[in-house]
């Protein structure tokens, strides 16, 4: 059960973005991802296990009744900007358009630190609850081009964050929504770091 709304400066979704699974090369072997996301137009139905439209690979790592979207903060994209081009890459896609890293919505003015989990993101038509982190992993190596982009992201705590979801329904493009505070027993931020030992060994 959620209480009042969070005090936030102005929040809203900039990219909607989906993919249907498919196979790709990575290192010499060929393996079957949905972290490719491509934008999509709105309203977006909305249920139980994510977008309409998307898909993905591994249940065990993403997707799922508690991982059904992952969002992941706008703002961190000029992080990641400068890390490909300091990896030599950037010449490979030099705008990194949203949904690069693997994300469903790109949100605007909503950062790790200020996110609990259970929390909950209320939009005009649906709702989406706060469920954990995201972990990176060696397919993430290969959506950015360069081999230590699971462990920047294990350094940076830019990592996103899943949703599970609450009220079924449609999201838009552009559309503000609102943050919800939940139990506020475990940040985001807190919840990551107690998973990324294993990244920064």
């Amino acid at each position: 059960m959620t209480s009042a709304t969070v005090s936030t400066p102005a929040l809203s979704v900039l990219g909607i973005q989906v993919a249907q699974a498919r196979k790709v090369v990575i290192s010499g072997r060929s393996i079957l991802t949905g972290i490719h996301k491509t934008p999509v137009g709105g309203p977006v139905a909305v249920a139980a296990l994510g977008l309409q439209g998307d898909e993905q690979a591994d249940l065990s790592v993403h997707g799922g009744l508690d991982k059904a979207v992952y969002a992941y903060p706008a703002e961190h994209y000029e992080f990641w900007r400068d890390a490909r081009q300091q990896a030599g890459v950037a010449d490979i896609d030099t705008q990194l358009a949203y949904g690069a890293l693997g994300e469903n919505l790109t949100l605007q003015g909503l950062l790790e630190a200020g996110v609990w989990v259970g929390d909950v993101l209320r939009f005009s038509d649906c709702e989406l609850r706060v469920t954990q982190p995201r972990e990176p992993c060696y397919k993430f190596n290969a959506a950015m081009g360069f081999n230590m982009a699971s462990k920047l992201m294990a350094k940076s705590g830019f990592c996103g964050f899943y949703l599970a979801v609450d009220v079924p329904g449609s999201i838009r493009s552009g559309e503000p929504f609102e943050l919800l505070a939940g139990s506020r027993r475990l940040s985001i931020p807190e919840s990551f770091n107690a998973k990324m030992f294993k990244h920064l060994r």
